[in-house]
């Protein structure tokens, strides 16, 4: 039987920059209403005159899904001028990112330490954008990296009560943990492929370069931890893909590049998710409040983001389907696989 629910909204989402982008959006635009877009481009999005090409370079490459709608944000750099972050929140910024430094692509030119950039927050926190964090701390132990990134965020949290913040694509049962302590203005976004893959889907056989994202996949407890915070209800933890798409021969290389590019398969993955969980798909059919698909991706996010709720819909079908093999030069996550669930025919309202 058909499911009716509201359209879901991706909380972090890479697009890049032309050509790929404009092979790429319509991914995002045929599954989500909105999609939080981070701005670790060449160049960076750093200014508000770069702010909006980007949003049109987006809005050309949806073309006629005009229903799509693109959030934006900025990246949080030293030297940005409080009157720049203001242009930038005018433009439409509705939060900036802060990226350490090399800790993932295009950060060479990250934050080493957070003190000095409390001007930039100082000013964020008074115009109410939200602070999204790769929580990695440079040059320690892969495995430990997001922990050990715990200090430098509970240092912003302290310095500025007002200031939301996003814990982006949590990977760890101690960083979970953490969250609990964290005031409520603290959130944290959750991949698909977090959810399914250990650190032995990338290395404990033959090597998958597909599977190799930023953070990278854990320890089978760090892994059901996820689960159990998604599975909760927890109006804290909401959907963000962190679809990172990169050409196949970036990935399948010396030195490869890190992402998996979720954006094609991700709802039809979560709702299989939620089904082998025992939970539902939609609100209406909830034992609990909040635990369901629909809350995870399609509520959750946009209350903690100030959003008005979608008011559009989409209809989920079971329809097997085999996801391709490659899409545009991009290798899909579960490239190959067999999925339960496809978007109706028409089923975007």
């Amino acid at each position: 039987m058909p499911v009716v629910m509201r359209a879901p909204d991706d909380f972090h989402v890479h697009f890049r920059r032309p050509p790929l982008l404009d092979s790429i959006v319509a991914d995002t635009a045929r599954w989500f209403a909105r999609a939080l877009v981070m701005p670790n481009t060449v160049p960076p999005i750093t200014t508000a005159d770069r702010l909006t090409a980007y949003r049109r370079e987006i809005e050309g490459a949806a073309g006629k899904d005009q229903s799509f709608e693109a959030l934006l944000t900025f990246k949080v750099v030293p030297g940005l001028v409080p009157d720049e972050i203001r242009a930038l929140a005018a433009a439409g910024a509705i939060g900036g990112k802060l990226y350490p430094q090399g800790v993932t692509t295009h950060s060479e030119d990250g934050i080493v330490d957070v003190e000095p950039l409390f001007a930039v927050f100082e000013v964020m926190e008074d115009l109410d954008l939200v602070l999204e964090i790769h929580a990695e701390a440079p040059g320690v132990f892969s495995l430990d990296r997001e922990i050990a990134y715990l200090p430098s965020v509970e240092r912003i949290v302290r310095r500025f009560p007002n200031l939301r913040i996003v814990i982006e694509h949590v990977s760890s049962r101690d960083m979970l943990t953490a969250l609990a302590d964290l005031p409520l203005r603290v959130a944290a976004t959750v991949t698909v492929h977090h959810l399914l893959l250990t650190l032995d889907d990338v290395i404990g056989g033959d090597l998958r370069p597909h599977h190799f994202c930023k953070p990278v996949a854990k320890r089978p407890a760090d892994r059901d931890a996820l689960c159990a915070a998604v599975l909760s209800g927890d109006p804290r933890v909401f959907f963000g893909s962190d679809s990172a798409p990169h050409p196949r021969t970036a990935k399948e290389s010396d030195c490869g590049c890190a992402g998996i590019y979720t954006a094609p398969v991700a709802i039809p993955l979560l709702a299989e998710f939620f089904e082998r969980a025992g939970l539902p798909l939609t609100e209406s059919s909830a034992p609990v409040r909040g635990a369901c698909l629909e809350s995870f991706v399609s509520r959750w996010g946009a209350e903690f983001y100030r959003l008005p709720l979608s008011e559009r819909t989409i209809t989920l079908c079971e329809t097997e389907w085999v996801v391709p093999d490659d899409c545009g030069g991009i290798v899909p996550f579960r490239s190959g696989s067999q999925l339960r669930y496809d978007i109706a025919p028409g089923g975007k309202a």
